[in-house]
Parts: C-alpha cells; structure tokens; sequence
C-alpha cells in the first residue's frame, strides 16, 4: 500500500537504506518539509502493514528508496508500477535491483537510461585556486543556462529552489572565474553529491570543469564529506583521470514524449 504523509516523516527516513535514493528524499524533506505541494511524501507499507520504503515526488521527479532488511515483492512492484504511471513524473530514480521488473510495466511510456555513480579518491593535494565558493546564484545561473536548457528555460524554479537549500547550508554552488561552476546537490550523512558541473562554449576544451572538479573533491574530502557525482558510462575513463572511482551503475526511467 501507498499512502501520502502529511505530518512528520523522519521516523520514516530512519528506516532507510543507506544509499543514494535515501539521501536524495532526505535532502527534499530537510529543505521543504511536508507542507508544499511540489514535495510530495509517501510511505510505502508491506501487507503487515510495516513500512516498506518511501517515495518523494519533487517538481517532476520520482525517487524511490525501500527499508533496511524490506524489499518490494511482485504485487508490490506492479502498485508502484501504476502509482508512476498515475503521477506521470519527468523522471524516476529507483534502486538498480528493482529496475528490470519495472521495465516492462512502465515500457509503454518510459524509456532507461543507464548512467555510473562515481566516488572521489582524495590524493591529499589541494591545489591553489581563486574558487568562489559564494557566488552570487545569477552569475552561476548565467553559466550553466550555456549547458542544462531545462534550467536556461526555469530560472524563478531554479533561484527559487537553489537559493532556498544554500540558505539552510542544504547545497552550495562553486564558481571558477565566470566560466565554470558545479554544485553540490545535497549534503546529507556527510554525503556530499555533485551535480550540474557546467563550462560556458567558449571556454571548453581548457579543462576548467577538471580542474574545479578536483579542487571541489579535495576541498570537502578535507571537510570530512565523501564526495560522489553521477554521469553517463562512456565518461568512466574523464572522471577517473581527476581521480573519482566508479561505484556502480543504476537505471534512470525518463518520460517518453508523445505528440498531442
């Protein structure tokens, strides 16, 4: 069974594995809460009526995560099934183990996508750089609008959203000079997850998102975070050479779109 939660979600949270999909729904619920309606909460429960896993729906995504010692059977597969058929999100993020049973059932309308968790291997070497590490959000916003369409097409979602978690030390955005930035998506059980790494056109190919890349990596490894980022397989060998080591790989669920 399924079911919204309207009230306090952190003995939920507790109950969850350690691993990405769980940290993703903390960092939504220690940032909004429960009270809006862009940030859906639901519990997932098991016929004994324990909980199972919970599900966040966030703007347009989808993130799943399921309980230490629980796992979801086929019944329970197939109602999470027609729960993401139902909410239609963008995208659903969904532990690498349940993603083959729920291939066929979202078919008709999902395509995968497979992509690689990296994590970064500190060399003790903090290099000297001028890094901005509190820049003002509109010149990272200018930035990153040259690469990711979908934030140049949603800045009030974006400075909305951004400008909230940096507020509650939820997320912190770095910028090189004015043409590079990446930001750290959340930092939850001193996880830090970076995301949105960005170079305006005419500075790439002078190894600026590189060279930040390694900088951010040791400077929060000197922090005491694990520093993680997700990109596509075919990136193993780029990532590696700044010195990240792949973890594994999951499966994305992306809407497919369909003509009027």
């Amino acid at each position: 069974m399924i079911r919204q939660i309207f009230d306090n979600c952190l003995p939920l949270l507790d109950t969850l594995k350690h691993n990405h999909y769980s940290r993703r729904i903390k960092s939504h619920y220690q940032a909004y809460g429960t009270k809006y309606d862009f940030a859906r909460f639901f519990e997932i429960a098991d016929e004994a009526g324990e909980t199972a896993g919970m599900i966040v729906i966030f703007n347009a995504s989808m993130i799943v995560s399921t309980s230490e010692n629980k796992s979801l059977d086929e019944d329970g597969l197939y109602e999470l099934s027609q729960f993401i058929l139902m909410n239609a999100p963008l995208m659903v993020e969904i532990e690498v183990c349940y993603s083959d049973a729920l291939r066929p059932l979202l078919a008709d309308d999902y395509t995968t996508d497979v992509r690689t968790q990296f994590e970064f291997s500190s060399r003790n070497a903090l290099p000297l750089m001028e890094v901005n590490e509190l820049p003002k959000l509109d010149d990272v916003f200018k930035v990153l609008a040259s690469s990711f369409p979908s934030i140049a097409d949603n800045y009030e979602l974006w400075i909305t959203d951004t400008s909230h978690r940096v507020r509650r030390g939820l997320s912190q955005s770095f910028l090189l000079g004015d043409y590079t930035t990446a930001t750290i998506q959340y930092i939850v059980d001193k996880v830090a997850l970076i995301g949105h790494v960005a170079t305006v056109p005419e500075r790439r190919g002078e190894f600026h998102a590189r060279r930040l890349l390694y900088w951010i990596g040791e400077r929060l490894t000197l922090d005491g975070f694990t520093v993680r980022l997700f990109a596509r397989p075919h990136r193993v060998s780029y990532y590696e050479e700044i010195g990240f080591k792949e973890l594994e790989t999951d499966i994305v669920f992306e809407r497919k779109e369909f003509d009027d």
